[in-house]
């Protein structure tokens, strides 16, 4: 088992990246209910996935686990996080104080993963000095000098469709490398700057799309609980195949 496993490509799919997050969510909650050790077979059918995939994915940065026994639930959290990167505080902004960037300042989980809002932005002359969770609203065309001055690389922005490029423009232009977009737009960036879409509306197509499936079609899945039973049927403080 290695302590600082390290990518053995440059290129890793981006499939896999997004199946880590899951790995980690899903291991979080084993390390939750007191589950110390786990093997392949039963996280990747807590995960939705084969062992095989698992394994795949994991192969990516090192070597991990143990032979017969398995992963040590709470290393495993540990090599993934640092592997990806998050194993540490990540500064961010926001650009959008309505209901949903009041929600994203609140989210317990943003802080509890390392990612700490330091200011919000909003173009609302009723917004602007308003206090929201102890940050101060700031117009949106201070997002440029306060975003040099803070040294952040990550915002968020979850304005009206209508108002997304302009924010993002100015992210940009104050040297933001990253942006999570939940505004229903397509924004457009600098090459350097990577920008994720969170698309409530794609996933509700595919949800939509699959329910007037013919059930036969379907592949079913197993309920949560079904699994969480499954996996404490025997030892609850060790899974193994």
């Amino acid at each position: 088992m290695t302590d600082t496993p390290q990518p053995k490509r440059k290129h890793i799919p981006q499939a896999t990246i997004k199946r880590l997050a899951t790995y980690v969510q899903v291991l979080e909650s084993l390390a939750r209910d007191n589950v110390s050790v786990i093997s392949s077979n039963p996280l990747a059918e807590a995960c939705g996935v084969q062992g095989s995939q698992i394994r795949k994915d994991l192969a990516y940065f090192g070597e991990f686990g143990i032979r017969g026994v398995g992963y040590q639930v709470n290393h495993l959290i540990s090599s993934i996080t640092s592997s990806l990167g998050v194993d540490h505080e990540w500064p961010m902004v926001l650009v959008g104080v309505g209901n949903l960037g009041k929600a994203m300042i609140n989210h317990i989980g943003f802080h509890a993963h390392g990612f700490h809002i330091k200011a919000i932005f909003d173009c609302d002359p009723f917004k602007i000095g308003d206090k929201v969770h102890g940050l101060e609203v700031f117009p949106t065309q201070e997002i440029k000098p306060i975003v040099e001055k803070l040294g952040v690389e990550i915002a968020v922005i979850t304005t009206p469709p209508e108002r997304a490029q302009r924010a993002a423009s100015y992210l940009a232009e104050g040297g933001i490398k990253g942006i999570l977009n939940f505004a229903p737009a397509r924004i457009k960036v600098p090459d350097h700057v990577h920008v994720e879409y969170v698309d409530f509306f794609r996933h509700m197509y595919n949800l939509i799309f699959n329910l007037t499936q013919d059930p036969k079609e379907a592949k079913p899945e197993r309920d949560a609980m079904d699994i969480k039973k499954h996996l404490f049927d025997s030892d609850p403080g060790q899974i193994r195949d």
